[in-house]
């Protein structure tokens, strides 16, 4: 059979997949609204990062998050937080105290404090593990080695710099920027290498999907692109959300793209036909989606609803889409 007709027979049973386990969930985390979440490479663990200064770390077990530990340290804002590639017990958080914290889940101990100069706001690890990538409000990129947690080098960008990732491969680095571009440098030595024309307007966010085959962008021009890693060429947009697109992740298969923004619903592409696989209703903007990396289970976290409860009890939660609707 050829690809569309792949493309389909998976979309069906996706579809039909869904039908079956459309709901969300959501669980309490925080004292105020989540930035971000993100799986452990194993999938059993999902953190959280908060307005409240905390991380906070769930296990999954079957189809509910069970709260395990909140970590407290940071003086600031915990603006995004990510885990190591390999390691299921390490994850780190990018805080406005101008720190970075590396947690060990075991010991539920911060094992290390990095300070750096500028309120952080993005933060990733490299493929390898060797690194810890975090861009500031001052779009400062500083690589801090994840063993002896000193910094190896530091990069000034000219532009405003969002979204920041290594390539699967982790010999490229992907910056998103204020003007709509990818620039791309080479890693270790940070030369540029390509500055593409993304998007008319800025650039927000990037993410890799788990083959190494695309690359998804999503910019204020409320369109998520589709690029090709090998080509660096945009295969496909897709164009459902009407706000600028805050959030992007690939499932574990590489095969389905979930996009949100200020628009009451988290769009699910199929990625080979820009098709609408599904949508999840939300009743808020969208902070932040995670595919977990085995199951089609989506973690995801909105604003707070305004007024709509007494002093924000549902601000800080996290909540979970694809779970049975007889659960």
């Amino acid at each position: 059979p050829d690809g569309a007709q792949m493309a389909s027979q998976y979309f069906q049973e996706m579809q039909e997949s869904f039908k079956n386990n459309s709901k969300s969930r959501e669980f309490p985390a925080h004292t105020a609204k989540v930035h971000s979440v993100a799986w452990s490479c194993d999938g059993r663990r999902l953190a959280s990062g908060s307005f409240d200064k905390t991380a906070s770390v769930f296990v999954l077990e079957k189809d509910r998050l069970v709260k395990e530990n909140n970590y407290r340290g940071h003086s600031d804002s915990v603006d995004q937080l990510c885990w190591h590639p390999t390691n299921p017990d390490l994850f780190v958080t990018a805080s406005g105290d101008k720190t970075i914290r590396i947690w060990d889940v075991r010991t539920t101990k911060c094992i290390a404090t990095v300070n750096t100069k500028g309120e952080n706001i993005n933060i990733c690890w490299s493929p390898d593990g060797q690194t810890i990538a975090v861009g500031n409000k001052d779009d400062v990129v500083t690589f801090i080695d994840a063993k002896t947690h000193r910094s190896k080098a530091e990069e000034q960008f000219k532009f405003e710099v969002n979204e920041i990732s290594w390539n699967n491969d982790n010999d490229m680095f992907f910056l998103t920027n204020g003007n709509g571009c990818i620039n791309i440098l080479s890693y270790p030595e940070l030369k540029p290498i390509q500055s593409i024309n993304a998007h008319p307007s800025n650039c927000i966010c990037i993410k890799f999907d788990p083959t190494g085959k695309y690359f998804a962008t999503g910019s204020a021009d409320a369109l998520v692109s589709l690029w090709d890693v090998e080509e660096l060429v945009c295969v496909r947009c897709f164009s459902r959300l009407d706000w600028p697109v805050r959030t992007l992740s690939f499932s574990h298969d590489g095969k389905m793209l979930a996009s949100a923004s200020e628009d009451h619903f988290i769009d699910i592409a199929e990625v080979e036909t820009g098709e609408k696989l599904w949508e999840v209703q939300c009743d808020s903007p969208t902070f932040t989606v995670a595919w977990h990396p085995k199951r089609p289970l989506l973690a995801y976290a909105c604003d707070d609803k305004e007024g709509k409860y007494d002093n924000n009890r549902e601000a800080g939660t996290v909540k979970l889409f694809g779970l049975p609707n007889d659960s």
